[in-house]
């Protein structure tokens, strides 16, 4: 893959809004265990709050999510994939994004936690703002 086309699938996965329209993955393979995603996510949905038997359950799966994006993306920033294997991990972390969504507007579980939360990403639109406006492809010159 070239490297403006890694750039073009980063940009792509780190944008705000790369969820909307996305749907979640029916299955996906997480940690080495495959996951049915797509129906654990609206079984707890519908709830519209998590459950108290279902929690833990519920919290380990956001864990997991979270710590599998954080994988694939850097396969995609760092490793030597294709075009199409870059493609196929870019759609993959853009519907993880959407299950952990879901997963996250269920009722807080620890409101320090959401405040922080909400926090660390206005904060992280703050600088991608600033980075857009000053022109800078990278970090340099901003400090946070």
């Amino acid at each position: 893959m070239r490297e403006f086309e890694r750039k073009r699938l980063l940009e792509r996965v780190d944008r705000e809004a790369a969820t909307v329209g996305a749907s979640i993955p029916e299955t996906i393979e997480v940690q080495g265990e495959e996951l049915d995603l797509q129906s654990f996510v609206f079984e707890v949905k519908r709830a519209d709050s998590v459950p108290a038997d279902r929690h833990e359950e519920v919290e380990r799966a956001k864990k997991l999510l979270r710590r599998e994006r954080i994988e694939r993306r850097e396969r995609l920033e760092d490793g030597d994939v294709t075009r199409e294997a870059g493609e196929e991990l870019a759609d993959a972390i853009v519907g993880i994004d959407r299950a952990l969504n879901a997963l996250e507007s269920l009722g807080p579980t620890d409101i320090e936690a959401e405040i922080e939360a909400r926090e660390r990403a206005d904060s992280k639109r703050w600088f991608s703002f600033l980075k857009e406006a000053l022109g800078h492809d990278n970090d340099e010159g901003i400090r946070r």
